[in-house]
């Protein structure tokens, strides 16, 4: 017999006497014609009445990773050979200063403090600038000892 004549025999036939024989309730025939469907035996993937649904939006709590937020300044620091250093700070497109002195002496340390690659091509500007400077204390030095020189002929 198949499952569709069970079914068959069983709505149509009156109630089933003592000398039939017992039907399994494994076989599917059987439990399709004693338990009618309910909302309990849709699939399972469909979500139950007890189980929270899922919400839309950004969850609240700190379990979310934030996104970081960059910050775009431009610093430019600018040096001549008399040792003039200048500094210009721009965020975004906006200017917040421009053509601030700055000694020498600071911008070495603070090269120093960002990074050792930076501090070694800053140095060398900043001690050929010193030597130029050098230089020219020598020069003002000698012109100076001659104008002493000729002062004190003047003077006798």
């Amino acid at each position: 017999m198949t499952v569709d004549a069970l079914i068959e025999d069983k709505t149509t036939a009156p109630e089933a006497t003592t000398d039939s024989a017992p039907q399994s309730s494994n076989t599917p025939a059987a439990s399709a014609t004693e338990q009618p469907a309910t909302s309990s035996d849709a699939p399972e993937s469909a979500p139950a009445d007890d189980e929270p649904k899922a919400k839309r939006g950004r969850p609240k709590g700190g379990a979310t990773a934030r996104k970081t937020r960059t910050v775009e300044l431009t610093l430019t620091v600018t040096g001549t050979a008399d040792g003039n250093w200048q500094a210009e700070l721009k965020h975004g497109s906006k200017w917040v200063a421009q053509g601030l002195e700055i000694p020498a002496a600071a911008v070495s340390r603070a090269a120093k403090e960002l990074h050792v690659d930076l501090s070694g091509p800053i140095d060398e500007v900043i001690n050929a600038a010193r030597e130029v400077q050098a230089a020219k204390v020598a020069q003002l030095e000698a012109e100076l000892e001659q104008a002493k020189l000729a002062l004190a002929e003047l003077d006798d």
